[in-house]
């Protein structure tokens, strides 16, 4: 390992402004492409909502327009406005992924950022993936560095960490120095926020879309001479003083450029567009249902036994909107049983207001009993143990350390493949679904994004998202 640093910002800023596309190996650039991928379908499955269709009208009035693309829409914006709008589509159903490098949506913020700034740059898609993974992983670093007691004190770590990743991914593509990139980094540390106050509201999806906005921003001033603060992490008024009671892991930003956080702990990616917390608990009951063979009439109740933060997140026990059905275990739970899996289709009012629904929602409980120790919550950090009861007296039990798609626990790669075109057929056509997946497919490579782009989404719009 390397010495311990003592200046993480400048070394952040050293290695995020010289980074090349020979320094990242193969495999990583691999992870990076399923990044983008994944971010750029559950943007186009999410521009469809409201919440989404919220900030188009708000972009579309207040930003000029420009090179980048509006997913789901036919709209070219600014940079600056397209990151918004897609950031904010991409995290609008929960169903990006997720790494526990800072138990941050790392993606949904960088992405839209990165992607935004190589339309309007001419960035060919290999730079553009050189960016993503630079800006990743200084983000994650820095979540690394601060710790999970960041996210349990209540910050929401997406649009706290977020600014940092996208600035530094955006930076990169603006050819910023070591000395601007210092300074942007400084901004985006120093002006960024967000508390999980935010959960089951339009401000989850809108903090994400501000997020990215505020990273290129932030990189755009840098380039044009903005200062920032040198050192904002251990200023005495700065990153760890004021959200980590001064806790903050120099040892974490030894081995930047040498190991890597894409890999190790590595990217989550959802199977289901509802919280994290609850996706062990949903496989652990799909597979004792799928096992055991009874129906969703024959259960008499289910025990979540859960960490502490799993409970923390997962508050609606009785939710009355989609979104706060995305952070219920009841319903998740519910929707396993019912449906067989929670799906998008499931998050509407009318799904959520039917009496079997809710009959089998009351079934459900969660609970964090005393077997989650500090052991077994770093094992498993949003592990599952479930006791399911049926009305004739049968009683089944699973436990999942790692729901299915988290990086220790990999669903298939023809998985995210399947989970792509689900979510951007029904705002695309499939035929132009299919093109932009092969266009994505070939990101790495010596072609200009917007041409790329442009060649994949030719005459794809076939429906437009309501506004």
């Amino acid at each position: 390992m390397s010495p311990t640093p003592r200046n993480p910002s400048r070394l952040l800023a050293e290695w995020g402004s010289a980074a090349r596309a020979a320094d990242i190996p193969d495999r990583i650039r691999r992870i990076a492409k399923a990044c983008v991928i994944d971010t750029v379908g559950v943007a186009l499955a999410g521009a469809g909502t409201p919440v989404a269709g919220l900030v188009r009208q708000f972009a579309v009035r207040n930003s000029s327009a420009g090179r980048s693309d509006v997913w789901g829409a036919p709209a070219r914006l600014s940079a600056v406005g397209a990151a918004a709008c897609n950031a904010t589509a991409a995290h609008a159903l929960d169903f990006d992924d997720n790494c526990y490098a800072g138990f941050v949506h790392g993606s949904a913020v960088i992405v839209p950022a990165a992607m935004a700034i190589a339309q309007e740059t001419g960035a060919t898609g290999a730079e553009l993936l050189t960016a993503i993974t630079v800006g990743a992983e200084c983000e994650y670093a820095v979540g690394a560095a601060a710790g999970q007691d960041l996210y349990d004190k209540g910050w929401w770590t997406t649009g706290l960490l977020g600014p940092i990743g996208a600035c530094v991914a955006a930076g990169h593509l603006l050819k910023l120095d070591a000395g601007q990139m210092r300074a942007g980094i400084g901004l985006a540390v120093a002006g960024a926020g967000g508390s999980k106050s935010c959960f089951a509201t339009d401000a989850k999806a809108l903090l994400a879309g501000e997020a990215s906005a505020a990273g290129l921003t932030w990189a755009l001033l840098a380039a044009s001479g903005a200062s920032g603060p040198d050192e904002p992490f251990t200023h005495a008024n700065g990153f760890a003083a004021l959200h980590t009671d001064g806790v903050f892991d120099m040892a974490a930003f030894a081995d930047l450029g040498r190991s890597w956080r894409l890999e190790a702990p590595g990217i989550d990616i959802k199977k289901f567009p509802i919280c994290l917390s609850s996706h062990a608990a949903v496989d652990v009951v799909a597979d004792i249902r799928v096992r055991e063979g009874f129906s969703a009439d024959e259960v008499e109740s289910v025990l979540c036994d859960v960490p502490p933060v799993v409970v923390a997140n997962l508050a609606y026990a009785t939710p009355s909107t989609p979104r706060e059905a995305q952070f219920s275990m009841e319903f998740a739970i519910a929707a396993t049983l019912c449906f067989g899996a929670p799906g998008v289709e499931h998050l509407r009012e009318d799904v959520l207001a039917s009496p079997a629904l809710r009959a089998m929602m009351a079934r459900v409980r969660m609970v964090s009993g005393p077997m989650w120790n500090a052991e077994r919550r770093a094992a498993a950090p949003e592990g599952a143990s479930v006791v399911l009861s049926l009305r004739d007296g049968r009683t089944y039990a699973g436990y999942q350390t790692h729901a299915l798609g988290t990086a220790v626990n990999p669903v298939p790669p023809a998985h995210l493949r399947t989970k792509f075109l689900r979510c951007a057929e029904p705002t695309l056509g499939k035929p132009a679904a299919q093109r932009l997946l092969q266009a994505l497919d070939g990101l790495d490579a010596e072609l200009p994004l917007r041409d790329l782009l442009n060649t994949a989404l030719t005459g794809s719009l076939t429906r437009m998202p309501a506004e």
